[in-house]
């Protein structure tokens, strides 16, 4: 019995010590990276080459509006998102989708942890942070309102908690809400009110 629990609990540790090393991912700079043209390129997801790697990157901490309704759920979810039909959100995505286009036309830097997102096709797309003179790419898109801030959040390579940076991002998108920019444009959507009543906590 003692034998047996001790090989458990060795077992436990093993798995415990591997799971740690997979949080503590190391980020991994790539430099001199490209954007290709790939008929699957998105506002947020999109074909790469740095060095001798060519792949799909799919940005960290955003989520750009999509250019058709293979997902038709997520579309839809996005439109309500932004106060908007699902022919606008299109519309926005198609808008996210060129301004990233616009922006990689020259070489810059990418952080990635090679950690695997979902996607469509058999290739795996792997999350990334692309910086392209010093400003980040979603911070970009945020502010223009062509995403929102979503999905994976690992801290940053500079050390900033991902909590903490995303409430940045929030705050840049309640920004491009306010002025009504990319696909804030004819939104209904609006702030929610946060002002406290009277006698009771905020």
């Amino acid at each position: 019995m003692i034998a047996r629990a001790l090989v458990v609990l060795l077992l436990l540790i093993a798995l415990s010590s591997k799971t740690s090393a997979g949080d503590r991912k190391e980020w991994v700079k790539l430099t001199d990276c490209h954007y290709v043209d790939a008929p699957d390129n998105d506002g947020d997801s999109f074909r790469v080459r740095g060095g001798d790697k060519e792949f799909t990157a799919r940005l960290y901490y955003v989520d750009a509006p999509e250019t058709n309704l293979r997902q038709g759920d997520r579309t839809h979810e996005q439109s309500l998102h932004f106060g908007i039909t699902l022919d606008e959100t299109m519309k926005a995505g198609e808008k996210a989708k060129q301004r990233t286009k616009e922006l990689l036309q020259k070489p810059f830097v990418i952080w990635t942890r090679w950690a695997t997102a979902g996607g469509r096709g058999r290739e795996s797309r792997y999350y990334v942070i692309v910086e392209i003179d010093g400003k980040s790419l979603g911070e970009i898109l945020v502010t223009e309102g062509l995403a929102r801030t979503k999905g994976m959040a690992p801290n940053l390579p500079s050390g900033e908690h991902a909590k903490a940076y995303m409430e940045r991002l929030d705050d840049l998108e309640s920004a491009a809400r306010e002025k009504h920019l990319g696909a804030w444009a004819s939104s209904t959507s609006k702030k929610p009110d946060v002002t406290p009543i009277p006698g009771q906590s905020p």
